[in-house]
């Protein structure tokens, strides 16, 4: 459903993220809210790519430690970069490194639980 009332704005980065097949189609349900500040979320997202500071294979480890990692957990994302990734010449190994750096995102869980749970045992001890 696109909203007529408004005349629309071009949206050349949307445009080219969907010419590379790397739009996200979870991403249509604001596109078709407010075009422009789409284009304008995924200007900024990724300006750093686009900079070209860090190398490419080096920008897909840090996509797939973000979609892996328990915050985000988007396993189509993971899977798209991983493809990338070894596209560009990553190993399996540097692969694994980056999804064992990003599992210990989730020791936080156990590092804050764990302390509750023996505090709440202590309680029930008479």
């Amino acid at each position: 459903m696109t909203d007529t009332s408004r005349p629309s704005a071009a949206t050349p980065l949307c445009d080219q993220l969907r010419q590379l097949g790397e739009w996200n189609s979870a991403w249509d349900p604001i596109y078709e809210l407010d075009p422009q500040w789409t284009e304008k979320f995924m200007d900024m997202g990724t300006l750093p790519m686009r900079k070209g500071v860090l190398d490419p294979k080096t920008v897909e480890f840090l996509a797939i430690a973000v979609d892996a990692s328990c915050t985000h957990l988007y396993a189509p994302g993971v899977r798209r970069h991983i493809r990338k990734a070894l596209d560009l010449g990553a190993t399996r190994e540097e692969i694994t490194a980056v999804l064992q750096l990003v599992s210990v995102l989730g020791i936080h869980s156990i590092a804050l639980g764990a302390p509750m749970l023996v505090d709440e045992l202590a309680r029930e001890r008479p």
